[in-house]
């Protein structure tokens, strides 16, 4: 239970937010940082068992039939990635006080912010693919939040479009793989997945699964040809910034490699897209990063180059290099958030970013420069500092690769030159900033920012030494738990700040005399630079919105024509296609089962059915003629249902048809009273032939499956029905047992509509008619006492009724749905004999919270199953005996049928009531055209 409280604190932490937002600034940070906090103790609570190669699982069924579980793990890969994210996101959170203006709303920012720090938790923690996949997704839509925090730039509104877009696409192809990954492992359980890779290797489906997963990690860690977006991402707040590229967004495709290495790594195609893109990456990124003028575009590329050189050494392959890998992301991402928060600085007391206005700055802010220049230095790979380490097991990792054969010789050389290119821009940053003059047409004079806005810098910054120079003390035990939940087994590795003199360390210092000397002679790299006309990311993106967005509108104004037969036109043409195809591979269409004969009464009422049908279509014009024999059709149909042993079914209809008529008679008022003729001859051959065509394929079909034995799900409900849902009525336990979770969410539809018609309702003016078809004049005297007689008859009487078929449901025909409509038809006959105002004065019904405590109930009768260790929506029955009253059965899907009644009761009135309100005297109802 300890893992699922990691994963929800941050969530609680934003009710802490919203909470305090009316507290003094720095209080309300703190109060925020005590859930983050307060899971990141917990985590580390329970390190001393990850760290010994151990696991550590939670399993909540859901859908167990299905293996969608609330599964979550904890083993050393896990824990790295979950110390990342709470440790570096406390310290951002206590930075974002200071960052933020007093314009910025703390309580949104902070509020998406844990959004975003628990759906990272939920990725790295996830033990179930579906749930991976779900948390995946929540990180892109947190982070477009993030990015578009300061939504008036139009850079961060286009920045942020732009990564979820590419982000969401590549999520989509990552469900796909987990779904196809899903099936041939037989399981969807990460635990039991690991242990399949031979059998997902060697599977036909194995590339696409490679492919669609790959595709997936490269768009969320930006890894080419997906690097675009991340330097446009930049237009997000600082602390998102150095959020997003240190410890969460990027880091998830890179955490899926990983996560997944066991099962998809040891083949060609595996390293080769790896190799390929992180290379391409890999200098691409430190190339450009020494060309941006703005700290945080040079910051934002060498994220790339540095997530590209984690990739590169995940494609090498050997058990070293996947070590090195997890070493670098706990290297990129210690220098890499103190670099964002010192760029933050600078920018906050400045008031610029651009590094060709920001010189000296040394002069001004000693102590930050210190701390940036020492992230700097070792964001180059400078001995005695953090990602030295880890670079020289990068650089000794590509001499030991045969990656591309004859010709693996380029591999050391490129690494070489990034290394080269990582220490130019390091370079830039220190000397353009900190030295190099004095500051020029800077909008403020810089200064030392407030005292606790550098700690977080600070503590990140002391990391760099400290890794950097105790490696065994502080970071191998971690490396080696997260190691070992990679690899089959942990490999020997060093971690020594001196190996004595080898090539890697010659690599080092060629990049480090390298890197001196391009620096020296950047102006002749500018020159060169500038000879290529510069192509902006951001337009070319929004130039390729604009023309799906063109071809999409130019197809839509051929479809789109705002009319309703058109749209219905082409959804019947298409059903009938798919239909036709299906029924013409049928041979014979009928089957060995005889059909029933056909008796007087049920071919009158056939007839019957089918005649009114007919004349509703050809009065469609006279509204009311139309209504009242669309009526009786209906009728015919609950009668139908009756003669065929379907009470439920007839009950139900017979009630909806009650409301229906009342809503269409509501709405038919504010109508003419006689539809003009709009169609032509053409659209009338076409609509007859559809008609015909649709009612031979769906007739076709209908005796296709009566004639033969179908084998179905119905005789496992009537063989479990009382012994499993205790109750005789099938249709019933079906609706609120086995079925429950689909009545459940048709429920919460039902109201959403509700919700969704009151809301139009509500402030809709409409002119109600004056007089009739024939000119006369309506009488606005509400009282008619027949019907007032009649109505204060028919309610307790429907009250009886319902409650009556409410009891008996689960064993008789009725339940919650018919007993609510019942319920509702009786309170409508009052609002139509005495007018809403009599009965809003009478009757207090609040009708949005019937709504409310209908889903409730209905969504806390499920949970209660979980009280018991049972599924969701685990119903339960005993019979009892009771004085009086004798022995009776209660079963708890009771309670549910209650919800589903509260929830009908309240739809229903809600919608038809509200639009009863139309009609009464506070709307204008003088209208003479009518």
């Amino acid at each position: 239970m300890i893992l699922v409280w990691i994963v929800l604190l941050p969530l609680l932490g934003i009710g802490v937010t919203l909470l305090c937002s009316r507290l003094p600034r720095s209080l309300a940070a703190l109060a925020t940082a005590i859930a983050p906090l307060t899971a990141l103790g917990l985590t580390l609570s329970q390190a001393p068992t990850v760290l010994k190669h151990e696991v550590i699982r939670f399993v909540w069924p859901w859908l167990p039939d299905l293996e969608l579980n609330i599964a979550l793990r904890m083993d050393g890969l896990s824990l790295l990635f979950m110390c990342l994210v709470l440790g570096i996101g406390v310290l951002v959170i206590l930075y974002a006080r200071y960052y933020l203006s007093s314009n910025d709303s703390m309580p949104r920012f902070y509020s998406y912010f844990l959004l975003f720090m628990a759906a990272m938790l939920g990725i790295v923690m996830a033990d179930n693919l579906v749930l991976l996949w779900m948390a995946w997704e929540i990180t892109s839509i947190s982070s477009f939040l993030l990015i578009s925090f300061w939504w008036h730039s139009t850079d961060a509104r286009k920045g942020a479009r732009m990564a979820l877009t590419v982000t969401a696409a590549g999520g989509l192809a990552l469900l796909a793989g987990l779904l196809l990954l899903g099936q041939v492992a037989g399981t969807y359980s990460i635990h039991d997945l690991l242990g399949k890779g031979d059998l997902i290797r060697q599977s036909e489906l194995y590339p696409w699964i490679a492919g669609l997963i790959l595709l997936g990690a490269m768009t969320k860690s930006a890894q080419f040809p997906f690097h675009f977006w991340l330097p446009q991402a930049m237009a997000a707040p600082t602390p998102v910034s150095a959020y997003l590229h240190s410890a969460t967004m990027v880091k998830a495709g890179i955490f899926l490699l990983l996560r997944f290495y066991p099962v998809l790594g040891g083949t060609d195609l595996w390293y080769s897209v790896l190799s390929l893109c992180g290379m391409a990456t890999l200098l691409l990124g430190a190339y450009f990063a020494l060309f941006q003028h703005d700290i945080k575009g040079l910051l934002a590329y060498s994220t790339l180059s540095h997530l590209g050189l984690i990739v590169l050494l995940i494609s090498i392959g050997s058990p070293v290099s996947t070590v090195a890998a997890l070493f670098h992301i706990i290297n990129h991402a210690i220098f890499k958030a103190s670099l964002f928060m010192a760029a933050g600085i600078i920018d906050h007391e400045s008031g610029s970013r651009d590094m060709r206005k920001l010189n000296g700055l040394w002069k001004y802010m000693p102590y930050t420069a210190t701390l940036a220049m020492v992230a700097a230095l070792s964001m180059a790979g400078v001995p005695l500092l953090n990602g030295f380490l880890s670079k020289e097991m990068f650089f000794a990792e590509t001499l030991n690769q045969s990656m591309l054969g004859s010709l693996s010789w380029m591999i050391p050389v490129l690494a070489t030159l990034a290394g080269l290119l990582s220490v130019a821009y390091s370079l830039r940053f220190i000397h353009d900033v900190f030295f190099n003059g004095e500051p020029v047409g800077l909008p403020k004079t810089p200064h030392e920012p407030p005292r606790y806005m550098k700690l977080p810098v600070e503590i990140l910054v002391a990391l760099c030494l400290l890794v950097g120079l105790l490696p065994d003390a502080t970071v191998r035990p971690i490396l080696s738990a997260a190691s070992a939940a990679v690899l089959s087994e942990v490999p020997d590795y060093s971690l020594a700040l001196w190996h004595g003199i080898n090539l890697p360390l010659v690599m080092s210092l060629l990049a480090m005399a390298g890197g001196i000397t391009l620096y020296s002679q950047r102006k002749k790299l500018f020159m060169f630079q500038h000879q290529f006309e510069a192509v902006d990311a951001k337009q070319e993106f929004e130039r390729g919105v604009q023309r799906v967005v063109s071809i999409a509108s130019q197809l839509w104004s051929k479809i789109e024509n705002d009319s309703l037969q058109r749209y219905l036109t082409l959804l019947i043409v298409f059903v009938l296609v798919v239909l036709g195809i299906g029924l013409r591979e049928l041979h014979p269409l009928g089957g060995d089962k005889p059909l029933l004969e056909v008796d007087a009464v049920t071919f009158a009422g056939g007839l019957i059915m089918m005649l009114c049908a007919i004349v509703t279509v050809v009065l469609n014009r006279s509204r009311l003629l139309s209504l009242l024999f669309l009526s009786v059709t209906g009728l015919m149909v609950s009668l139908t249902f009756a003669r065929f042993s379907a009470p439920d079914l007839a009950l139900t209809q017979l009630v909806v048809e009650v409301v229906s008529v009342i809503l269409l008679m509501l709405a038919l008022f504010f109508l003419p009273y006689r539809t003009p003729k709009n169609s032509t001859p053409r659209h009338l051959v076409r609509d007859i032939s559809l008609a015909l065509i649709a009612g031979a394929l769906i007739g076709s079909l209908s005796y296709a499956m009566m004639t033969r034995d179908i084998s179905s799900l119905s005789q496992f409900y009537l063989d479990h029905a009382k012994t499993e849902g205790g109750g005789n009525n099938v249709v019933n336990v079906i609706l609120v047992d086995f079925r429950g979770f689909d009545t459940l969410g048709e429920i919460t539809v039902l109201a959403l509509a509700a919700l969704g018609i009151y809301r139009l309702l509500e402030y809709l003016k409409l002119y109600k008619p004056s007089a009739d078809a024939t000119g006369r004049r309506f009488e606005y005297k509400r009282d008619s006492v027949i019907l007032n007689i009649v109505a204060q008859g028919v309610l307790p009487l429907a009250l009886l009724v319902s409650v009556y078929i409410f009891l008996r449901g689960h064993n008789e025909p009725g339940g919650g749905f018919i007993a609510g409509l019942v319920t509702a038809c009786g309170i409508m006959l009052q609002y139509i004999a005495h007018g809403v105002q009599w009965l809003k004065s009478r009757l207090v019904l609040r009708y949005p919270l019937m709504l409310g405590l209908g889903v409730g109930i209905a969504s806390l009768t499920g949970l209660g199953s979980f009280v018991f260790d049972r599924p969701f929506l685990t119903s339960w029955f005993d019979h009892f005996h009771i004085p009086l009253i004798g022995d009776i059965e209660l079963a708890s899907a009771m309670a549910f049928d209650l919800g589903v009644y509260l929830t009908v009761v309240g739809a229903t009135l809600m919608m038809l009531a509200n639009l009863g309100k139309l009609t009464t005297s506070h709307r204008p109802h003088d209208q003479e055209n009518l």
